[in-house]
């Protein structure tokens, strides 16, 4: 038995209010936090040292509900780890502290996992035939937004998955079925934890929900993003040189990543099926969401009536084929390992709701996230620049990625995204519009870029 006592429900209850919003992955930020009610709470690692707990916790910020998965440690003392996020004022004693941080808690994940054990409620899935993770400790990935994810040794990622909602994760869902199809261009399916089933009163759907997913971890590969900004970066540095000439140059890279994304997407449609949805159907969406941008950034209003052309033209075009989609692609979600590029992140809009993210949609959409990301990664470095040799030298770059993406594409798929027309052309300026919003609410300094896009996309710049 620990020597470490829980912490009582109404101290937690009251450490977490503060702790929360101060978190990354938390959704409900810049709205009041009115309330907070542990939902949940279960013990992972019962230590000498440490009292490892897993809490769900119920909160409702700005009026909107929403549950988060909050491993939390107990202790006498903080870890060796300079990023603790202890709850407790400093001098405390106990401490609490993120439970993602301790690695006696790190270590104990695994654990369980290799022994598809069954804990507090929780359940520890392998997949079958998979190895059995040894018992080693996990170190925190940094920089995520919505997630965290601990890796352990070279080969094991475990994602954990914050903000929760009733059901199972489409992140593990697609993985599992890209699995069937032996996809090449994913990171193969360890394992998850999932709570609940029919018999779990505190779960309405009546079946389990997902909170985290293992995987295979990619060591040494690189991130998509990073690889595609150092590729511009090395253009504009070589003056007299064109973007082919250059010992960095992307377009290759775009064509095979191109080719996979067609590769995940006749997989998806080969594992879920395919179907129609009509036009109409599709562009309501995107008629309400430019409504909404219009209503918040004036800027847009000039552009309304010729964006909205472009979405009456799928509205009239009739069936729209379809089938499960990533749903949020784009550069950050794709990976460069040394024999191939991986995508990751199949889980959606985390913000969405679940059976939404689960809706079927035209492919075109995740091509036009990567061709909004190819655009970002080609300006990134000239917000506020007004050198007409470089912003030509981006357009360049841009235009070439883009080129070569399609053909990658073209060259698994029956479909090239070029010959998609008005389908293609009304995601990618959905996107844009998103962009624009997004960026006047967080970077306002970054909004000609999506703006720019959207007047080149209707023919206007």
């Amino acid at each position: 038995m620990t020597g470490i006592p829980a912490v009582d429900e109404a101290t937690l209850t009251a450490l977490l209010a503060a702790w929360l919003p101060e978190q990354r992955w938390f959704a409900g930020k810049g709205r009041e936090l009115s309330g907070v009610r542990i939902a949940r709470r279960a013990v992972l690692l019962d230590h000498p040292e440490v009292l490892v707990e897993h809490l769900l916790v119920d909160v409702l910020a700005g009026g909107l509900p929403q549950r988060y998965q909050v491993p939390l440690a107990t202790a006498h003392t903080l870890p060796d780890d300079r990023r603790a996020f202890p709850l407790t004022a400093e001098g405390a004693d106990p401490v609490v502290y993120d439970g993602l941080r301790d690695p006696r808690g790190t270590e104990s994940l695994v654990t369980h996992l290799a022994g598809r054990d069954e804990v507090g409620g929780l359940r520890f899935r392998l997949v079958e035939g998979a190895p059995a993770p040894a018992p080693v400790r996990g170190r925190l990935l940094e920089g995520e937004q919505s997630n965290s994810s601990l890796v352990f040794g070279d080969d094991l990622m475990v994602k954990v998955f914050r903000l929760v909602q009733p059901g199972v994760n489409p992140d593990v869902e697609l993985h599992a079925a890209l699995a069937r199809r032996d996809c090449p261009a994913v990171a193969a399916l360890r394992g998850w934890v999932e709570l609940g089933g029919a018999d779990d009163d505190d779960e309405p759907g009546g079946g389990p929900t997902t909170l985290a997913m293992a995987q295979e971890f990619m060591a040494g590969a690189a991130d998509g993003w990073a690889m595609a900004t150092a590729s511009v970066r090395d253009l504009f540095a070589e003056a007299d040189l064109l973007a082919e000439e250059v010992g960095t140059d992307f377009a290759d890279e775009s064509r095979r990543l191109g080719a996979a994304v067609a590769q995940v997407h006749d997989d998806l449609a080969a594992a879920t099926g395919t179907t129609t949805r009509d036009g109409t159907e599709i562009v309501a969406s995107m008629r309400a969401r430019l409504d909404a941008a219009v209503a918040e950034v004036p800027g847009l209003a000039p552009f309304a009536d010729a964006a909205r052309a472009v979405f009456d033209e799928v509205a009239g075009s009739g069936p729209v084929p379809v089938h499960r989609i990533h749903g949020d692609l784009h550069l950050g979600q794709t990976l460069r390992a040394p024999d191939r590029w991986i995508v990751i992140d199949f889980e959606g809009e985390p913000a969405a709701p679940l059976e939404e993210r689960r809706v079927p949609d035209s492919p075109a959409r995740d091509v036009a996230g990567i061709l909004r990301s190819l655009d970002y990664a080609a300006q990134h470095t000239l917000v506020g620049v007004t050198d007409r040799q470089l912003r030509f030298r981006a357009r360049e770059w841009r235009d070439r990625n883009v080129d070569a993406f399609c053909t990658g594409y073209a060259e698994v798929s029956d479909a090239d995204p070029r010959e998609t027309g008005a389908l293609l052309r009304a995601y990618v300026l959905d996107k844009a519009v998103y962009e624009v919003v997004y960026e006047s609410r967080n970077r306002p300094g970054w909004v000609a870029v999506p703006m720019g896009a959207v007047e080149r996309i209707l023919g206007t710049a």
